[in-house]
């Protein structure tokens, strides 16, 4: 399968520079896989298209605060540091900066005595030894770290909370599951009263969520490991919309990775905590998800491709040049799409 079927022009006025207040006032494109059909709508009308008994499957991941500043010891050239995960005390990031090699030594702008030795160039990341204690990481990121909104967004004040779901509560993602963003607290509420399930797992957004695709061939490329876990209570709750035929909806790409993954792995979903480097594009073969709701994803991406898969090739392209005539607001802090 080439990766040049999955291209598409974007225009960059229609990439979002900063989220919707009220979260669920942004934009819903309703897509039917049936019967073909699109349907425009606001994202609060999604409560027209979710019954009672179907499970909501949200993942809660917590963002934490992963972009810190650094300089380098010797030219004093800026450095931008995104972390993305440690691994045996050494830090996995993406970096921003101009000539950077090994063994520079990065210290931070607002405490010059937080000092970072580069080590190498790994598989399109850069990895970093903390010259400080191990222990010390979580404290230096609370303290230092700033919101890690994506490079297109050219804000840099967007706050913590702006790029947090309403439900996020396990810390450890430096991206948001960001199909989340667009429900508020009064709308979980509705679908509550509603008898919609609501279910939580937990997937930590990574290198693995965003690593752009780079191979020509989308069957050569390799996910990154990403951590997650699904508990008990999520599984049970799923079984049991299986068994009553009630849909499982998945807000976000990163819940169908961890369901269509235990699935995979084991037969049929149970409660499963472990590291997944699933890679969806078109051909797989859903066993879980019956129901898809996204944000609208780069073109030649894991997302884009997961999000064909599930809807059709061909469907999912006509529905983004709708978008694209319409002026839907395109990635993070975007419009979404339902694909049903």
């Amino acid at each position: 399968m080439d990766l040049k079927e999955f291209d598409f022009v974007l225009p960059q006025e229609l990439i979002a520079q900063e989220p919707v207040f009220p979260r669920d006032a942004c934009r819903l494109m309703v897509l039917h896989r049936e019967t073909q059909t699109i349907e425009h709508r606001v994202f609060r009308d999604i409560l027209h298209y979710l019954e009672s008994g179907d499970v909501l499957v949200l993942n809660d991941t917590k963002v934490i605060p992963a972009r810190l500043f650094a300089r380098k010891e010797r030219t004093g050239g800026r450095v931008e540091i995104l972390f993305l995960e440690e691994r045996d005390g050494l830090w996995e990031c993406l970096l921003s900066g101009s000539r950077l090699r090994p063994l520079h030594i990065l210290v931070l702008e607002e405490d010059p005595s937080i000092r970072f030795e580069i080590l190498e160039r790994k598989e399109g990341f850069w990895v970093l030894r903390p010259l400080f204690p191990q222990a010390e990481t979580q404290e230096i990121l609370s303290r230092f770290g700033h919101t890690p909104t994506p490079p297109y967004v050219k804000r840099r004040d967007i706050p913590l909370e702006a790029y947090q779901t309403v439900y996020a509560r396990m810390p450890g993602s430096c991206a948001a599951p960001t199909a989340g963003l667009h429900f508020t607290e009064e709308l979980l509420a509705e679908l509550g009263k509603r008898g919609v399930e609501k279910a939580m797992l937990t997937l930590h957004v990574g290198p693995g969520t965003f690593k752009p695709v780079t191979t020509e061939r989308v069957e050569n490329h390799k996910m990154h490991e990403e951590w997650f876990s699904v508990p008990q209570e999520t599984a049970a709750k799923i079984q049991k919309a299986k068994e009553l035929g009630k849909r499982v909806v998945a807000v976000g790409t990163t819940t169908v990775r961890a369901l269509e993954t235990v699935a995979l792995r084991c037969g049929a979903l149970q409660a499963f905590e472990g590291t997944t480097d699933l890679f969806i594009y078109p051909g797989f073969s859903f066993r879980v998800v019956d129901a898809l709701v996204t944000n609208f994803h780069l073109p030649r991406s894991t997302l884009f491709l997961l999000v064909c898969a599930f809807g059709g090739t061909a469907f999912i392209k006509r529905a983004y040049e709708e978008a694209i005539a319409q002026k839907y607001r395109f990635y993070s802090f975007g419009d979404a799409m339902l694909i049903l």
